[in-house]
This record gives structure tokens, sequence and C-alpha cells, in this order.
């Protein structure tokens, strides 16, 4: 799977995650620190969601201290679903209902080992079918419409 891969900071996590991911056999284009560009939280949340939306990622995965920051800012990008997940089943649950196309950690709070419990549910988890959670997915597509300048 293509991937965008982006953080504010390049630390031990975001290595191993990185690390992970290639193991895992998906190819992977990294954003701001994690290829050495100067970008802030905003910027690398854009770069990656910009990348997803457009097609170029399939899916994004972004770290910020709290993980809040970039969600928030990626989730401004018409068609993303930005999840915050700090545990496996949040990751699942995002998966199945949300149809999260974007996978955002915490730099502070996530460890390794949780890290690639959160990856395995995510890659094991395919988006959602079930027709209500599709029709909510799209009621959120509405409301990006409606406020769309």
């Amino acid at each position: 799977m293509r991937l965008a891969v982006g953080s504010d900071e390049k630390t031990l996590l975001t290595d191993a995650v990185s690390a992970d991911l290639a193991k895992r056999g998906h190819l992977i284009t990294a954003y701001g620190p994690l290829r050495d560009e100067a970008l802030n939280w905003t910027q690398v949340a854009q770069a990656v969601a910009e990348s997803v939306a457009q097609g170029e990622a399939e899916e994004g995965i972004l770290f910020c201290w709290t993980g809040t920051g970039v969600s928030l800012a990626a989730n401004k990008v018409p068609g993303i679903r930005a999840a915050l997940c700090h545990d496996a089943e949040t990751a699942r649950g995002a998966r199945l209902w949300n149809r999260a196309n974007v996978l955002c950690l915490s730099l502070r709070t996530t460890s390794e080992a949780v890290a690639r419990e959160i990856l395995d549910a995510w890659f094991s988890t395919p988006p959602g079918t079930d027709p209500s959670d599709i029709a909510a997915v799209e009621q959120v597509s509405d409301i990006e419409r409606k406020y769309a300048k």
C-alpha cells in the first residue's frame, strides 16, 4: 500500500513505525522532519492529508506530541477522515465505523509496542461496509460540503 507518513519531529517512535511499515511491505512517502523538511504540525498534516485526498497515497499516518493537532488539521482537508488512536480497539473502530483513512498517533503517549498493536488492527480491518455506517460517513461529507467556501 502507498502510505504518506509525516510528523513534526523525528523520534524513536517515528523511526520504529517507519521501519515496521517498510517490513510490512508498504511504500512510504515521508513528510516533515522524517525527510529532513522543516514543517510544523499543521504543515505536515496538510501535506499528508492532501497526498491522501489527491490519491497519491492510499492512506496516511501522522504524529505530533498529542496527536490532536495533526488530527484537527488533517480533517480540514475534504475527504479526509483522520482518527487519533491510542489503542488497537480504537483503530479497529475508526476503520469499521468511520472508514478512517489517516491514522494519527501521539508521540507522547504511544509506546512502540502499542504502535505495533494499533498498526496490526488498522491494517487488518478494512473500512466497514455496514450501510448505516456508510450513511453516517456520507453525512460527514455533507457537513464538509455545507461549510465549503
